[in-house]
């Protein structure tokens, strides 16, 4: 902070996370060591917030549903303590004064923490992809909020990684790495937080941790565990680009979490028993040149610090944590006509509708108006169309927003285009929806702002099961097909996958998106008949519907009367006969 707190109750609970990470998490109090000084109390109210929350779903002295309540009742207690800025407990107390003083906006910490509250019952993995949604789940929240309080403190880079994936795959690594330490532990507890395709790989390794035995089974599945999570903490590109002191911390936090996995590895046997640590003299390697470096790049940095809040001052973040309990949606708003969808039955309904939304520069342009207002125009378009999705039950919209090939296009425009979408995602039109929104596309183009506010929004809705609504943004089919192959090449050389033996099934597992169906509707606006390097995997057997009315034209009438014709068509997806769609 800029100053100490003038409230005794508060420098002491700031004082008490200061504590607890350093004697819960003693590498990311030396992490924390790293940062200035007046940041520091944010990040250790936000890691003991994490680990308190943590120890209430971890308390094995209770059962799992009392757990459970335990860890509602927290979530529920900050939510009401938000608005006024200060807490009973001390923990909670320092987190709601951290999100006032740097404007946090907490709703992104909904879904890791009920996420808490649902490990109590247990937790098993079938493959690497469930594993990694529930560690990214719990994760990246915490991550943002730390990058956000750099941010506030106007560090020139960020904690902005080069892409997603990078970032992504560096937080699966210390995912990892904490499972591997903390193995002993689980096991005592009966948690085995491994998924089933690793340990598969071992046949007998799962019955032998089980039973805390130390086997060649086992040993061979530590050794290859430990060799991944390097691999993933290793992410050249984390760095690029970035101030040279967040650059410290991620440069550090690799070498720490490598000194750990040596740990690991050298623990053998004792690994079942007790938490490997490293030595004090592998950790003093890291960490004293370490500390050179950050203060040195850190004295050649103005911040800019929040002012000090009086005791008891309002907490100003306008959309605070939800309570535990499932939120309530409201119904989309009528069309002005009164019209309603057609009563079609949800078992004929298409499972997946894909438009590209062509034709906004024309229509701008037959206004005398500039290219960048058709865009405009185009965005309430999106707004009616989704609306009339919801009415309609459809289950997956995804529309064809900017695309690679997007960015020839003349300077001016592109911005405007950039900047109409973080104005669009900023404002969060569904916000009180059942809608759940997704990005696909690259990220290391996109302007970090922007990449950010998307990757929140995906966060904060991944619960919402309504409209799963899909922005390709900075998308190429193209790109997409390059980018999952070189996944499955990675895969084959690594000696996971037999190329000989590839399936279709395969590929569709690799893609950025795997849990995306198959496209059965893609309609396109603007007079023009074709599909321009959209969706070319998932709409090989797609029904096409081409429509001559410009984007900025289309209300939700349009999409019912596209979902009418696709239900009077005879799908016969390569079989003989045809199979008729009734209503």
């Amino acid at each position: 902070m800029s100053d100490a707190p003038a409230d005794p109750a508060l420098r002491a609970a700031y004082r008490l996370c200061r504590r607890r990470t350093k004697t819960q998490d003693p590498a990311e109090y030396a992490l924390i060591q790293l940062v200035p000084a007046p940041l520091r109390p944010a990040l250790h109210a936000l890691w003991a917030a994490a680990n308190a929350l943590d120890d209430l779903g971890d308390d094995r002295t209770a059962p799992a549903a009392e757990r459970a309540v335990r860890v509602e009742a927290w979530i529920t207690a900050l939510h009401r303590e938000l608005p006024t800025g200060t807490s009973p407990d001390p923990i909670r107390h320092a987190l709601v004064d951290t999100a006032a003083r740097w404007r946090l906006d907490l709703s992104e910490l909904h879904g890791a923490m009920t996420q808490v509250r649902d490990d109590t019952e247990g937790r098993r993995f079938s493959d690497w992809a469930q594993w990694r949604t529930w560690g990214r789940d719990n994760l990246l929240p915490w991550f943002s909020q730390a990058r956000s309080v750099f941010d506030r403190a106007g560090v020139p880079v960020g904690l902005r990684l080069d892409t997603r994936d990078a970032y992504e795959e560096f937080l699966d690594g210390v995912r990892l790495t904490d499972i591997l330490t903390d193995l002993s532990a689980d096991l005592a507890e009966g948690d085995l937080l491994l998924p089933e395709e690793a340990l598969g790989r071992h046949p007998g390794a799962a019955d032998d941790l089980v039973h805390r035995r130390w086997s060649p089974a086992v040993a061979a599945l530590v050794g290859e565990l430990t060799g991944l999570a390097r691999r993933w903490v290793r992410q050249e590109t984390l760095t690029r680009g970035m101030h040279p002191g967040p650059a410290t911390v991620l440069h550090t936090m690799t070498a720490l979490l490598g000194a750990q996995l040596d740990a690991v590895d050298a623990a053998g046997p004792a690994l079942l028993r007790r938490r490997p640590r490293p030595s004090l003299r592998a950790r003093a390697r890291i960490l004293a040149p370490a500390r050179t470096r950050a203060a040195l790049a850190w004295s050649l940095t103005p911040l800019s610090l929040p002012p000090s809040r009086p005791p008891g001052a309002p907490q100003p973040v306008p959309a605070p944590v939800r309570p535990a309990a499932a939120p309530a949606f409201r119904r989309p708003p009528a069309h002005p006509s009164g019209e309603r969808p057609p009563a079609i039955p949800a078992a004929h309904l298409p499972t997946h509708v894909a438009v590209i939304m062509d034709g906004n520069g024309r229509w701008a342009q037959q206004r005398g108006l500039p290219r960048h207002e058709g865009h405009r125009a185009g965005a309430r378009a999106v707004r009616e169309v989704v609306h009339g999705a919801l009415e309609m039950g459809l289950r997956h919209l995804t529309l064809y927003t900017f695309s690679t090939e997007n960015w020839s296009r003349d300077r001016e425009e592109v911005d405007a285009i950039l900047g109409l979408l973080r104005d669009e995602v900023a404002d969060n039109p569904f916000r009180d929806l059942d809608v759940h929104m997704r990005w696909h596309g690259r990220a290391g183009r996109l302007p970090t702002d922007l990449a950010d506010l998307l990757q929140l929004r995906e966060r904060t809705t991944r619960g919402r099961t309504g409209l799963t609504l899909t922005m390709c943004i900075d998308y190429g089919g193209r790109d997409e097909i390059t980018r999952t192959a070189a996944a499955l090449a990675r895969r084959a050389r690594a000696g996971q996958l037999d190329p000989d033996r590839i399936t279709d099934e395969d590929f569709a597992r690799h893609l950025p998106h795997p849990d995306m169906p198959d496209v059965d509707l893609l309609w396109r606006t603007g007079n023009e008949q074709r599909t321009s390097n959209f969706l070319p995997w998932h709409s090989a057997y797609a029904e096409l519907h081409f429509t001559p009315g410009l984007w900025p034209d289309t209300d939700r009438r349009d999409l019912w009367q596209a979902v009418t014709a696709y239900t009077g068509r005879q799908r016969r997806l390569g079989a003989e006969s045809p199979n008729p769609l009734p209503l």
